[in-house]
């Protein structure tokens, strides 16, 4: 198994092996509620940096007073599709600021953290104008598609089963570069369903846009990786590479980088382990510096978006391998859910503070446009 160096954020522990234990049963999910950590001396750390702005400067608001706004997805033309959890609303918002109500999904259940989740564009959208949405409903998780050209039709399920819970339901959806979804899921507490590979939960599943398996699948399913705890983000760098964020128990939040069939380890394993047949995370936090949730790459970096640690990270990249990371906006906005690469370059990024785990300020929640140089 290829072996790659781990950058460890300040003061990161070593775990011992973790027997599946959920976080939280409070809405939300953000990494609260985690027990406090034992103190073990770190195999090697790497400081972090810490600047409050970024290079481009604070961000400026896109729009403001949102409900838990918790994805977002790019049209064509520029306009984002925002969901929100708690009211199972998606909205259109353009980069003026200017936000429309697309229609409210039914049958979402938005208890614990559940709720109307990922959103997704097909890349071919200018021909099939499909849009794809992660929602928790009665008895399960699921994918559905529409097709939307100002009116959101029909909702199609095209992905459903996926195990659901009072916590660790996952919920991201990306398209890559390979033109096929995927699909992050939770464990939904249950730490045994993440190493099974028959099961949905605690995977990246890779679907065709119809919802099969896709080709070139390890295991014949729908899924990708496994031994995954509740992964919140996912995206692809220059190279093709994939990056997840993960969040971990008590003691470690991860950055994986992912790579087809391979195991990440949880239950048995939270953050560096260094043991055979699991893979080793690539960046690690202790959790109250992070709780990741959305991922972007964007101008040689991964962008990370802290729910716990109210910060936005930026992990420096050269070849796949990360470098010192970099904290910023520590503090100064809040709980930060959603992160995406706009395309005119900017990143979007969504706060979080309205989630039952925050303190709202004025205005909130938002969305943030953040120039890059």
């Amino acid at each position: 198994m290829r072996k790659h160096t781990t950058i460890l954020v300040s003061a990161v522990l070593v775990p011992a092996a973790a027997v599946a234990a959920a976080c939280s049963s409070s809405p939300s999910g953000g990494g609260e509620g985690r027990t406090p950590p034992q103190a073990t001396p770190p195999a090697s750390s790497v400081p972090s940096g810490t600047d409050s702005d970024a290079p481009g400067g604070m961000p400026r608001t896109v729009t403001d007073n949102l409900n838990v706004p918790w994805a977002v997805a790019f049209l064509p033309g520029g306009d984002g599709l925002v969901t929100e959890r708690s009211t199972a609303r998606l909205l259109r918002v353009t980069p003026a600021g200017r936000k429309t109500t697309v229609g409210t999904v039914r049958g979402v259940d938005a208890q614990g953290e559940g709720g109307l989740l990922g959103v997704a564009v097909s890349p071919t959208y200018d021909t099939d104008h499909f849009v794809y949405l992660y929602y928790t409903a009665a008895s399960d998780n699921r994918v559905v598609r529409a097709t939307y050209d100002g009116r959101l039709g029909n909702l199609e399920p095209i992905v459903t089963g996926i195990p659901k819970g009072s916590i660790h339901n996952g919920g991201r959806l990306a398209f890559g570069p390979d033109k096929m979804l995927y699909i992050t899921t939770g464990e939904t507490g249950d730490g045994a369903k993440a190493q099974d590979k028959n099961s949905l939960a605690g995977k990246i599943l890779r679907v065709t846009p119809g919802g099969e398996p896709a080709p070139g699948n390890p295991f014949g399913n729908r899924v990708w990786s496994y031994g995954h705890r509740n992964v919140q983000g996912i995206a692809w760098d220059s190279a093709r590479r994939m990056y997840a964020t993960e969040f971990g128990q008590n003691r470690i939040d991860e950055i994986n980088l992912i790579r087809k069939g391979q195991n990440y380890g949880w239950p048995v394993v939270e953050g560096v382990g260094r043991r055979p047949g699991f893979t080793d995370p690539l960046v690690t936090w202790p959790t109250d510096q992070a709780s990741p949730s959305g991922l972007a790459y964007a101008d040689g970096s991964l962008w990370v978006g802290a729910l716990r640690g109210e910060r936005l990270w930026q992990v420096p990249l050269h070849d796949g391998k990360a470098e010192r990371p970099l904290a910023r906006f520590q503090g100064r906005i809040g709980r930060l859910r959603a992160v995406v690469r706009a395309p005119d370059g900017s990143l979007w990024i969504t706060t979080s503070n309205k989630d039952g785990r925050g303190t709202p300020r004025p205005g909130d929640d938002r969305i943030l446009d953040l120039p890059l140089p």
